[in-house]
């Protein structure tokens, strides 16, 4: 039988790439459940764009051409910045407010060339196990979804960067989710400068100790939680103490990568916009306010129960216009000091027995 025969005239069928649904954020859309950082991405009416819009004018005029203002703003009118910032810094702008609140900036403009030094001509003792984890950063987001991509290729010159920066911290992995956050609302270079002010101290206190050999801040801040809960949850307390669960269990990730770990996108900006402004004690408000919310459910709960509920929180309890006014009116400044300065004597208090023997 008789092939038949090709006809050339015929136009080849091109594949045509799928375009995957994406939101506003950049991440895939997927069915809304689990811990998917897209939830809570509401729907934009016109009376929600025109209000945003009136909000980003208001920015606009408060940072100035640049930021050029932002300095004169803030010293005249703390509190309405304070104010704004924890209404939710717009998005268009988040980068650039960012930068300003953290000193990043600064830091920038007093060492010009030195991240391309550490990029280009410096090698790093972690750049394998950074390789290894850069898949594992924000998986479905779109800028970091492609092997090699630009998104991961940025992610990788910045943490090999801080790397070299600062050898002492290297690279440990919940890094990864902080620098990628960095990543979304700006370049690799204003992206490194800010990662260094968070962990060197620029206008907080310094993070570096989340991330050091043996995790010390991490363990100093889960033993504040632990106290704060029982303190301000008593009955919630006890019952964690009965079913042996303790803070390391559930929250270390809440503040190796200030919440950008797996909660839902939209939430971590707004949190993120206060810890960048107010420091680390807006995580401890965070959690606590997460175990308020749920209080009454988790102390029914036996050990294994528990447990998943801590590590899957409800989705109205994440919704950032109902956690964080709870999170806010939660005070925690005036007991962390204490526990501060409890801890520093407690350090020094050896010292002092030993100096009148010694004399």
């Amino acid at each position: 039988m008789e092939k038949k025969k090709s006809n050339d005239s015929e136009a080849v069928p091109v594949p045509v790439p799928v375009l995957v649904p994406v939101d506003r954020f950049g991440f895939l859309k997927q069915e809304e459940h689990g811990n998917s950082p897209q939830r809570f991405i509401k729907s934009r009416s016109s009376t929600n764009y025109e209000k945003e819009e009136r909000r980003v004018t208001k920015w606009r005029k408060m940072i100035g051409a640049g930021g050029s203002d932002w300095k004169h703003y803030v010293r005249r009118k703390p509190h309405v910045v304070k104010r704004r910032i924890r209404k939710g810094i717009p998005d268009c702008l988040r980068g650039l407010v960012w930068q300003l609140i953290s000193g990043s900036r600064d830091l920038l403009l007093m060492n010009p060339g030195v991240y391309e030094q550490l990029v280009v001509y410096e090698t790093s003792a972690s750049e394998l196990d950074i390789i290894r984890d850069i898949s594992r950063t924000f998986p479905s987001h779109v800028f970091f979804q492609k092997r090699h991509g630009p998104g991961q290729r940025s992610l990788y010159n910045v943490l090999k960067a801080y790397s070299v920066y600062d050898r002492d911290v290297g690279y440990v992995q919940g890094m990864g989710f902080v620098a990628g956050l960095l990543l979304l609302y700006m370049s690799e270079e204003d992206a490194f400068w800010l990662l260094v002010a968070l962990l060197k101290g620029a206008v907080h206190s310094p993070m570096e100790g989340l991330y050091q050999a043996g995790l010390p801040l991490v363990q100093k801040y889960l033993l504040q939680f632990d106290q704060l809960v029982r303190e301000l949850m008593p009955k919630l307390g006890e019952h964690f103490t009965q079913e042996m669960i303790n803070p390391s269990m559930y929250a270390s990730q809440w503040f190796i990568t200030v919440f950008s770990y797996s909660f839902p996108f939209h939430s971590a900006l707004r949190i993120w916009d206060v810890f960048l402004a107010e420091g680390i004690n807006i995580v401890f408000k965070v959690g606590l306010a997460l175990l308020k919310h749920c209080h009454d459910d988790l102390v029914k709960l036996p050990f294994e129960e528990l447990m998943h509920a801590l590590r899957n929180f409800p989705e109205d309890a994440m919704d950032p216009d109902t956690l964080l006014p709870l999170a806010y009116s939660i005070k925690v400044a005036k007991r962390l000091e204490e526990m501060k300065q409890d801890g520093e004597k407690a350090v020094a208090k050896p010292a002092q027995t030993v100096n009148p023997v010694q004399q």
